[in-house]
């Protein structure tokens, strides 16, 4: 897909509120192209030189900043605001933690982790978690948004009906995001973006890594969209599905807790199969393993899968 960016809007212009008060960065016409440079989940706080202190000492008040808001011109309440991933710029390096309160498994994991990546930037080649394994990559924006129309200020963290912290992997170049338009303007913003992620993001984290979003932000007039909708060019697995995959389950009739059966019974093989610490095949997990729900009509219970890539420790 050729794109050709009228504007690149610098990591400086971020926030880490949505709130339909901000100013807009910039006001586009409906079809125009821009690249975002956008910050990491930390704000820059971790780096290639960071140690586990610096996740002990971690601010969350900067957590998730996202670049813009941009306005479009002509946007209305009840319109839809159409994204169009085009590329995205890597920067080699990347960091996964688990934070104390913070995941799927808190109460299992409750002791701070950090696992620094560096990856090539250009290539994209799988990026090495250890002597074990490599992680094929595949960049996304895990943020995506439009302002609210209740006032005030409203966390970037949890995902919403205009879009924000949605968190799909499928979000990649060549997809296609539509998100419901709220406020006169829309107000977009974009950031948290990932080199690699599994559904689910178990830990709390993925692959974060700071990287430039190439765009394009068309209007459709009238859309009456309820919530985020999207489109992908093609295959969504298929940098994984090369050797197959390792399966745990969880059966039970509440659809959280069965969830948490799949994945701890995923770190437990893992750990006992490859000598692998807990912690970081907690992490290993978020970063390329996916949750599915496998069955959710049979009562009184669901079935919860974990899918972990082989390729990736093979």
């Amino acid at each position: 897909m050729s794109a050709h960016p009228a504007h690149t809007i610098h990591h400086d212009h971020h926030h880490v509120g949505w709130d339909n008060a901000l100013a807009p960065v910039m006001t586009i016409a409906p079809g125009t192209t821009l690249t975002f440079d956008c910050l990491d989940a930390s704000g820059g706080q971790l780096t290639p030189d960071s140690t586990l202190a610096d996740v002990v000492k971690f601010d969350f008040s900067k957590t998730n900043p996202v670049t813009g808001p941009v306005l479009i011109d002509g946007a209305a309440p009840g319109d839809a605001v159409k994204i169009t991933l085009d590329s995205f710029a890597a920067s080699g390096f990347g960091w996964t933690a688990v934070f104390p309160g913070f995941g799927l498994l808190t109460d299992q994991f409750p002791d701070p982790a950090l696992h620094l990546w560096s990856y090539d930037k250009l290539r994209l080649t799988p990026a090495a978690f250890s002597p074990l394994g490599r992680v094929p990559l595949k960049p996304f924006a895990g943020t995506l948004g439009l302002a609210l129309a209740e006032p005030g200020v409203h966390s970037v963290v949890p995902p919403r009906r205009v879009g924000g912290n949605l968190d799909i992997r499928d979000l990649s170049a060549g997809s296609t995001l539509y998100l419901p338009v709220e406020v006169a303007g829309g107000l977009f913003s974009v950031g948290d973006t990932h080199a690699a992620q599994g559904d689910g993001e178990i830990c709390g984290t993925a692959i974060e890594s700071p990287m430039a979003v190439t765009l394009t932000l068309d209007l459709i007039k009238n859309a009456q969209l309820p919530g985020p909708r999207f489109t992908t060019p093609g295959p969504v697995t298929r940098h994984l599905d090369e050797k197959g995959y390792e399966v745990t389950t969880g059966i039970g009739p509440d659809l959280m807790t069965s969830a948490r059966e799949a994945v701890s019974r995923m770190i437990d093989l893992l750990a006992k199969t490859h000598h692998m610490a807990p912690v970081d095949a907690y992490m290993l997990c978020s970063v390329c393993g996916d949750l599915r729900i496998s069955e959710i009509v049979d009562l009184p219970n669901w079935l919860v899968s974990f899918y972990f890539p082989r390729l990736v420790l093979e």
